[in-house]
C-alpha cells in the first residue's frame, strides 16, 4: 500500500510517531498510551529507530504491539548510520515478515561525537540510495515516507541544495513527504510552495511537536534548528509553573492544525514522546481522522 493512499481522501489524516522505550515497563506504558490515542482515529503509527541498528528489535517490538493493538498500518524509521546495503535489507526483510507496512527512509544524524555522517564500508550515504534500495529489492512491499524540512536541513548548503536533495529522493520512489518540526506555519507554507514549484508532488505532511515547557522548547529549537515565534517564547516565559506552560505549548499546537487544516494540508503527523497527554488536549474537539 501507497503511503499517500492516506491523504487520498477529503479529511485531514493524521499519524502518531513513537520512540522504542528502554524499559520493558516504557513499553508497557506506551501502548497505554496507543489505546488513548486511538480515540482521534489515526491513519498510521510510526517508531524510531536507533543510529547503527541499536534499536533494531525494540523498534519492531514496539510496532508488532501497536499493529495487534490498533489494527492499524505501522512504519519503522530506518537511518544509513553504521550499516552495510546488506543490513538494510536484511532489516526490512525482518520487518516486512513482521507485518510493518512502510518505511520512513531516513540518512540519519552523524554517531554521537562526530560532526559529519560517514557511510561504513558498504553502506549508503544518502537516504535517496536508501529509497532505491527499497524499491530494488521490495518494489512496492512497503510504503515510503522522506523528511522535509521546512526551515533547511542544518547541512545543507543553501535552501535549494536542500530542495534538490528532497526531490530526489521523491524521485527514487518515496510516496510522502514528512516535515521536521516547525513552531511557524509560514515556514511550512513557503517550503509547500516551493516543493510544487520545484514539481515535487506528493503529499507534504506537516510534523508538529507540541512543547510542553520552556525549556524543552529551547533544547528543541537548538537540536533541530526550529525557530520558536516570539509570541510563543514570550508566553512560555512568563511563568515557570507547569500548568500553565503545558497550556500554553498545546494551545500553540492546536493553533497551528487549525490554521494548517484550514490551508489544505492533507494530513499532520504528531511528535507525542510515548505520551498522549498533549495530543489528547490539542485534538479534543477537532474533527480530523480517518472516520471524521
Amino acid at each position: 500500500m501507497s503511503l499517500a493512499e492516506h491523504y487520498a481522501g477529503t479529511n485531514c489524516a493524521i499519524s502518531f510517531e513513537l520512540f522504542p522505550p528502554k524499559t520493558s515497563e516504557g513499553i508497557d506504558k506506551l501502548c497505554n498510551n496507543v489505546k488513548r490515542l486511538m480515540d482521534f482515529n489515526p491513519s498510521y503509527f510510526t517508531c524510531t529507530y536507533g543510529a547503527g541498528g541499536s534499536t533494531q528489535g525494540t523498534t519492531l517490538e514496539v510496532l508488532k504491539c501497536v499493529r495487534e493493538i490498533t489494527g492499524l498500518p505501522v512504519a519503522s524509521h530506518l537511518t544509513c548510520v553504521g550499516l552495510t546495503a546488506e543490513q538494510l535489507a536484511d532489516y526490512l526483510t525482518e520487518a516486512k515478515t513482521l507485518g510493518v507496512e512502510h518505511i520512513v527512509a531516513l540518512r540519519g544524524d552523524p554517531p554521537k561525537g562526530t560532526d559529519k555522517f560517514e557511510a561504513v564500508n558498504g553502506g549508503l550515504h544518502y537516504a535517496n540510495q536508501l529509497v532505491d534500495l527499497i524499491r530494488e529489492k521490495f518494489a512496492d512491499d512497503f510504503g515510503i515516507a522522506v523528511a522535509g524540512y521546512p526551515e533547511v536541513h542544518q547541512e545543507a548548503s543553501d535552501a535549494q541544495t536542500d530542495l534538490d536533495n528532497l526531490k530526489r529522493k521523491v524521485d527514487s520512489g518515496a510516496d510522502i513527504i514528512i516535515t521536521q518540526l516547525f513552531y511557524d506555519n509560514a515556514d511550512f507554507y513557503r517550503f509547500r510552495d516551493a516543493c510544487v514549484k520545484a514539481g515535487i508532488q506528493v503529499p507534504i505532511v506537516p510534523g508538529l511537536l507540541p512543547v510542553t515547557n520552556f525549556k524543552q522548547a529551547q533544547r528543541i529549537a537548538s537540536m533541530c534548528k526550529a525557530g520558536i515565534p516570539s509570541v510563543l517564547e514570550s508566553a512560555m516565559g512568563e511563568s515557570d509553573e507547569a500548568d500553565y506552560q503545558f497550556k500554553v505549548g498545546v494551545d500553540h499546537a492546536r493553533q497551528q492544525t487549525i490554521d494548517l487544516v484550514e490551508n489544505d494540508a492533507p494530513g499532520i503527523h504528531y511528535y507525542v514522546l510515548n505520551k498522549s497527554d498533549a495530543a489528547e488536549k490539542l485534538l479534543d474537539g477537532l474533527s480530523l481522522g480517518v472516520d471524521c
